[in-house]
């Protein structure tokens, strides 16, 4: 029988979300995302068109299954992975149209390849962006990582990176893979000092 509780990702693997104002090391075990890929300036065309297209297949799977009768769950936040393809650590200082970018939303592990497949379908034959087929469902895994809540505007988030840079540094570790960020404020209705962001980074010996 099917449980009636809506799932909420965030609270059942709330240790993977833990928001200090300093640097800390957690582990990250693999999960599964609904994914969108691209590269240029965020909040260009191509962002905007791809970002609507990961919120529209997220929405609709979820609603799909709500009408259904199948298991609830509430859509989680968007996160994003940033880097550039000639593998320069720091991507923030390349032009913004250089930066590769690739948008997730995390889902739980039951929703299936078909669910997707069918949805795209759904959204094309009502006309929506053809930009809905480029969303896979893929599985990641980080494991070993440094994290901090970054409070500020995105374009200051150097200061932040530093700490968990130098944080990692003592233990050892150095950065290795791309940079996740893990957006917790609306930027539409936060003022850009008051956005909160919870920034990841792997992390290995």
């Amino acid at each position: 029988m099917k449980s009636t509780e809506k799932i909420d990702l965030y609270k059942e693997h709330k240790q993977d979300y833990v928001t200090p104002g300093k640097p800390v090391l957690v582990t990250i075990r693999k999960a599964t995302y609904l994914a969108i890929s691209g590269q240029g300036e965020p909040g260009g065309e191509q962002f905007t068109e791809k970002i609507g297209a990961l919120y529209g297949v997220a929405f609709t799977i979820k609603m799909t299954r709500k009408f259904a009768g199948e298991q609830d769950y509430a859509v989680c936040k968007l996160v994003a992975q940033w880097w550039s393809k000639d593998g320069q650590e720091n991507f923030a200082k390349l032009p913004k149209d250089r930066w590769c970018w690739k948008l997730l939303i995390r889902t739980p592990d039951f929703i299936s390849d078909n669910e997707l497949s069918k949805t795209v379908a759904a959204l094309l034959s009502k006309g929506k962006s053809p930009a809905v087929k480029a969303v896979r469902l893929e599985k990641l895994d980080e494991g070993l990582c440094v994290q901090m809540l970054h409070v500020g505007p995105y374009e200051k988030e150097a200061e932040t990176i530093a700490l968990m840079k130098d944080h990692a540094l003592k233990q050892g570790m150095n950065f290795h893979g791309r940079h996740h960020e893990i957006y917790l404020s609306d930027p539409r209705r936060v003022p850009p000092e008051r956005l909160k962001t919870i920034l990841r980074h792997p992390v290995r010996t």
